[in-house]
């Protein structure tokens, strides 16, 4: 692990100045993805809420009216629900309803951790015009870019098992940002499938799911080489990052 610099939920005891965490993750999952590292981190002490977005909780879910929105709101409403600032930890595609809740409620959010994802500024695929993605097969899933490093057949099992089609609304819309003061919200990138140095290319041509990251003035960045589930294929280190966020804000805020 390296780092770098730059501009329905269960609890643990807590008690020691550190924020709680809320966890999101991307596409196709729910709160059950972060079951390891949210063992982990309630090990550790950090009271841990994890969050299954609209339109994720099964397989039976009508999906044709879950929105971007509904998203950003679920997020929003799991980040208020903590009582007190908290840690916002996003996966994947949940970069983009995570940064939104960080234009709606700055004030609430000690820290964001950004895990294989970015603070996108635009919809993920503009152009997608179905009500649902399913999960893909496996080589679809990695020749579009989506590195399955690290997991096991045990992992994959799992993950085909428990998946949930993805709403199209959280595909195809676009976050609303009005609030200069997300830009102060001190911002950790995990990268894990594409190293810092790749996703700051990415952030410079322009793309979208990275777009924050061009106008965020505190991002501290940490590359933990492996696929794009490492909440799987290194919970530990994850859970590492994710608590070193939560020691760093209580720091902050224990600062004359």
């Amino acid at each position: 692990m390296s780092t770098s610099t730059g501009a329905g939920a269960e609890q643990g005891p807590g008690g020691d100045g550190r924020p709680p965490v809320v966890l999101v993750a991307g596409f196709w999952l729910g709160a059950w993805a972060w079951d390891e590292v949210a063992a982990l981190l309630r090990e550790d002490g950090l009271e841990v809420h994890a969050v299954t977005l609209p339109g994720l909780g099964s397989v039976e879910e009508d999906r044709v009216d879950v929105h971007l929105a509904d998203h950003v709101d679920a997020v929003v409403a799991a980040v208020r629900a903590a009582g007190r600032p908290v840690v916002l930890a996003v996966h994947s595609g949940a970069g983009v309803p995570g940064y939104a809740a960080t234009d709606r409620v700055p004030e609430l959010v000690a820290a964001a951790v950004y895990v294989d994802s970015g603070p996108g500024t635009g919809a993920l695929d503009p152009s997608f015009d179905g009500v649902e993605l399913p999960l893909p097969a496996w080589d679809a899933l990695v020749e579009d870019g989506n590195s399955i490093d690290g997991l096991t057949p045990e992992h994959l099992d799992r993950f085909r098992a428990r998946a949930v089609p993805q709403p199209g609304g959280a595909i195809r819309e676009a976050p609303q940002l009005a609030d200069d003061a997300r830009r102060d919200v001190p911002t950790v990138v995990m990268c894990t499938s594409y190293s810092s140095e790749q996703v700051r290319e990415a952030v410079a041509a322009g793309y979208a799911w990275v777009g924050g990251l061009s106008e965020l003035r505190d991002v501290t960045w940490v590359d933990v080489p492996t696929g794009h589930w490492p909440m799987w294929s290194r919970p530990r280190e994850t859970a590492e990052v994710i608590a070193a966020a939560a020691t760093m804000a209580a720091e902050r805020d224990a600062a004359p």
